[in-house]
């Protein structure tokens, strides 16, 4: 899972379910930014930009739990669904919209926040 394919309009496939273990990421590049894809317990696929909002820590490197990641740099907690900082926290890494169409993973660059 390392190079985007084109699909149709924005959405673009980037694999299978099967390539991220559960609880784990895979990341792809997109020019120089690097996105790390997330598969949760229950099979639920998140994107975000590869760096934490404190001190750019490799998301993908994380643990992931429930719907959030906790960097493995300072264990700041970002929600896998907003790219938010939680709790006390604050800040925010770019989210892009993922889709599944059966086992293969689509993502949507065009939306990233």
């Amino acid at each position: 899972m390392n190079a985007l394919t084109r699909d149709s309009n924005a959405w673009r496939l980037i694999g299978s379910i099967d390539d991220i273990p559960t609880q784990g990421a895979r990341c792809v590049e997109n020019g120089e930014t690097k996105i790390a894809v997330f598969r949760t317990a229950d099979d639920r696929i998140f994107a975000l930009e590869d760096k934490c909002p404190h001190k750019n820590g490799p998301l993908s490197q994380g643990i992931v739990h429930g719907g959030c990641v906790t960097c493995p740099l300072h264990n700041w907690v970002i929600s896998l669904e907003t790219g938010a900082a939680t709790g006390a926290d604050e800040g925010r890494t770019a989210s892009f919209p993922v889709r599944l169409d059966g086992r293969d993973i689509y993502l949507n660059l065009q939306q990233g926040a």
